[in-house]
């Protein structure tokens, strides 16, 4: 695999941790009995921290691509294995 489409499968891999991390660890002001601002949806979290969807999007995008990869290397899962209409 060249290193320009690894880059690219691990970006996609990022993004998609970005987007399971990011509910996690959200507390709105009413959760926090905070008074609300004027306008403000009452789904809106308190206190958006996006270092912390950075840092563990891509802790869980590594351990991913690691296992992408791994799998690539090794063969442990292949297209053929799904092939079920010519068995």
């Amino acid at each position: 695999m060249k290193w320009q489409s690894a880059l690219a499968i691990y970006f996609l891999f990022w993004v998609f941790s970005a987007f399971i991390v990011l509910p996690f660890g959200v507390r709105t002001s009413q959760e926090l009995g905070e008074p609300l601002v004027p306008g403000q949806a009452d789904s809106a979290p308190h206190l958006f921290r996006p270092w912390r969807v950075v840092k563990w999007g891509t802790i869980v995008a590594t351990a991913l691509f690691a296992l992408f990869y791994l799998n690539y290397v090794n063969g442990w899962v292949t297209a053929e294995m799904f092939d079920f209409a010519h068995r």
